[in-house]
C-alpha cells in the first residue's frame, strides 16, 4: 500500500505527519520525495549506507560534424539550444530536459549523449523503517526524474509513506501517482484552506481517495477546514492541537511520537484509519 503525505503550502506540518506516521508502523519504506528540500532524515535520523549519483542525459556538441542547420534548436521545446547561424551552436545544460530529441533528429549526428549528474540518492534504515530519498544539485531545472528514480526503488510488497513537495506542481503530480491514498495536510486559516482546495481539485482530477489532517487546530478559525471537507465528503482524519511542546520537539529534530506515549496513540490510530496497522 503506498501512501502520499502532501500540503497545498508549505509550512502545514505535512513532514511532521510523514514521519510519525512511519514511526509508528516501523515495517515499512519512507520516500522522501520533496527532493529540492529534503528534511525527513533531520527526524527519522536513519543511517545511511548507501549513495547513489543519478545522472541525466545531455547534448554534446561535435562541431566538425555539424552544418548548423538548426533542426536542434527547432525541436526543443525547452529552448535549451540555440544555433548561432554558421558559428556556434549553445547548450544550456541547466534548462535541458532530457528528452534526447535533438540528439535523435540530428540530420548530421553532429550531437551526441552526455552523462550529467543531477543529484543523488542516498539510503538508509531505522527501526525497520527503510529510508531513501533524493538531493537535487542546484540549477537543475526539473526535479521530476529524480522523483521518478526514486519511487522505482520501493519493494512493491512494503508499505509505503512519501513526503512530498508541498503546493500542486509536477514534482507533487509524480510523487503523488500511482498511490492508493493521500493525506492532506492543512491548517484553519484562509491560506490553508485556499490551498487545500487546489490540493482537492489536483486528487479528485488524479482519482486519488484523500483524507485532511489539521494541523495547529485550534489556533486558527475554527471550523472552516471541517466545514470544507463536510461538504465535500473528505474525512477528517485527526486533528493535531496548537501545543507548544510539538514546536520544541521540532525544534530539536525530533519525533512527537518518541516524547509523547498520547501522540503515539493519536498517530496509532491514524495509522489503522488508513489500514496501515
Amino acid at each position: 500500500m503506498k501512501i502520499a503525505v502532501a500540503s497545498g503550502k508549505g509550512g502545514t506540518g505535512k513532514t511532521t505527519v510523514a514521519v510519525n506516521l512511519a514511526f509508528v508502523i516501523k515495517n515499512c519504506t519512507f520516500l522522501d520525495c520533496d527532493v529540492e528540500e529534503p528534511n525527513a532524515h533531520i527526524f527519522l535520523k536513519p543511517k545511511i549506507s548507501k549513495s547513489d549519483d543519478f545522472y541525466q542525459i545531455v547534448p554534446e556538441w561535435f562541431p566538425d560534424r555539424c552544418n548548423f542547420c538548426g533542426k536542434c534548436s527547432e525541436v526543443c521545446r525547452h529552448n535549451a539550444i540555440a544555433v548561432i547561424k554558421n558559428k556556434k551552436v549553445l547548450i544550456f545544460e541547466e534548462i535541458c530536459h532530457h528528452c534526447k530529441a535533438c540528439i535523435l533528429l540530428c540530420p548530421q549526428k553532429a550531437l551526441k549523449e552526455k552523462k550529467v549528474s543531477v543529484g543523488v540518492i542516498e539510503y538508509g534504515k531505522r527501526d525497520g523503517i527503510s529510508f531513501i530519498h533524493g538531493r537535487l544539485r542546484e540549477g537543475v531545472a526539473s526535479p521530476v526524474p529524480l522523483i521518478k528514480e526514486i519511487k522505482l526503488k520501493v519493494d512493491k510488497n512494503s508499505k509505503v509513506i512519501i513526503d512530498c513537495a508541498p503546493g500542486v506542481s509536477c514534482p507533487v503530480v509524480h510523487a503523488v501517482k500511482d498511490t492508493d491514498f493521500c493525506i492532506l495536510v492543512t491548517e484553519d486559516t484562509k491560506f490553508g484552506l485556499h490551498d487545500l482546495k487546489l490540493s482537492v481539485e489536483l486528487l479528485k482530477n488524479m482519482g486519488i481517495k484523500t483524507g485532511v489532517v489539521i494541523n495547529r487546530y485550534g489556533k486558527g478559525e475554527k471550523g472552516l477546514i471541517e466545514n470544507f471537507c463536510e461538504k465535500e465528503k473528505i474525512p477528517v482524519l485527526m486533528k493535531i492541537p496548537y501545543d507548544e511542546k510539538i514546536a520544541y520537539a521540532y525544534s530539536e529534530g525530533r519525533l512527537i511520537c518518541e516524547i509523547d506515549k498520547g501522540y503515539y496513540e493519536k498517530f496509532k490510530e491514524l495509522a489503522q484509519c488508513i489500514k496501515l496497522l
